[in-house]
């Protein structure tokens, strides 16, 4: 197997722990066919989801980002003050200025420590940001990072806009990153990629909306609006991503065969399983929450990975794979062994 990079230290980074966030409020498929020309057979056919969550009207990402926060430092056992670094990955930000990392910080009362925001378009955060994260520990400057994925994706959209208001539910997760032993690997390089041309199938539109009445509508982010053009994704996920997941593992010095868990990016979960067809692995090899809690964007990469070793589906040791795509077109993938708390320095 390949060696993980290592910095100037020779540090290597590993997932000590991921803590989540989902909010309580449920919004079944009956709930949506009240409001929107859509039906539960439809949205199960074509998407998968049966329920999702959507956030409090008084809970924004920094919300949902701190409690992920606290909750991965009380599953590692450490003070939220002995965080180093936080990151966060958002495309709905509490606001333009400051960055949201910095009001997740003061709701989870961490101070002088410093934090900033990183948009890969939403979905694919769950590896942008943490590989950003992971580079820092290598660096040997920081020893313990938070890397912080949420997004109230409910509240960006048109409600009126069934292409996405059967999908996305809100929640957030905090991979929580520190050095590995010496000698260990951990997380590996990612494999990061942009297609600019396909930007047009997935976006945040500022153009204002009308109803029937000439009445202005307003999502909680004023006249912004999620748009997404769900065959386009498909298409160019289907064309890109598992070609881009065996050109991971081949850069691990792996095969397929030896991946013990894919955690993909929960789109749409006909294309989860579709992913791994075309990879020739079992479908037993993942897990699906988007029936669940829909698509929570940056965040259901480590919603899944929570979901596996909650149930015992990853083990210290175990070869993993992360795959993410969306806005922009942006997509990365990268392989990691599975750490322990024994392996942590």
């Amino acid at each position: 197997m390949a060696q993980a990079v290592t910095g100037r230290a020779g540090i290597t980074a590993g997932i000590r722990e991921i803590g989540v966030h989902i909010p309580e409020r449920v919004v079944t498929n009956q709930d949506l066919e009240q409001t929107l020309d859509t039906s539960d057979q439809w949205i199960q056919d074509n998407i998968g989801v049966r329920t999702r969550r959507y956030a409090e009207p008084d809970d924004w990402t920094s919300d949902l980002g701190a409690r992920a926060l606290l909750d991965a430092c009380a599953r590692a056992g450490v003070a939220p003050d002995s965080v180093d670094l936080v990151i966060c990955g958002t495309y709905t930000p509490d606001r333009m200025l400051p960055s949201t990392a910095v009001t997740v910080m003061e709701k989870a009362g961490i101070s002088g420590t410093p934090g900033f925001d990183v948009n890969s378009g939403g979905c694919p955060g769950s590896v942008f940001a943490l590989e950003i994260g992971a580079n820092f520990i290598t660096s040997g400057a920081y020893r313990r990072v938070a890397v912080v994925l949420g997004d109230v994706s409910t509240k960006i959209f048109d409600p009126q806009d069934r292409t996405v208001a059967v999908i996305f539910g809100d929640a957030a997760a905090c991979y929580l990153l520190e050095p590995v032993v010496s000698g260990l690997p951990g997380l590996l390089p990612a494999r990061l990629g942009s297609e600019p041309s396909g930007q047009s199938v997935g976006y945040v539109t500022r153009e204002p909306r009308y109803d029937e009445e000439g009445e202005r509508r307003q999502s909680g982010f004023g006249d912004n609006f999620t748009v997404m053009v769900g065959r386009g994704i498909r298409d160019f996920v289907l064309g890109t991503v598992p070609g881009l997941i065996e050109k991971t593992v081949t850069d691990a010095g792996l095969g397929l065969d030896d991946i013990d868990f894919f955690a993909l990016h929960q789109a749409n979960r006909h294309m989860v399983h579709t992913i791994l067809d075309t990879l020739g692995q079992p479908r037993d090899k993942t897990l699906t929450n988007i029936q669940r809690i829909g698509n929570t964007s940056g965040a259901s990469v480590p919603l899944v990975l929570r979901d596996a070793l909650d149930g015992g589906r990853i083990g210290r040791g175990d070869q993993v794979v992360l795959a993410a795509f969306g806005a922009g077109l942006n997509y990365g993938a990268l392989v990691t062994r599975w750490c322990g708390p024994e392996d942590f320095a």
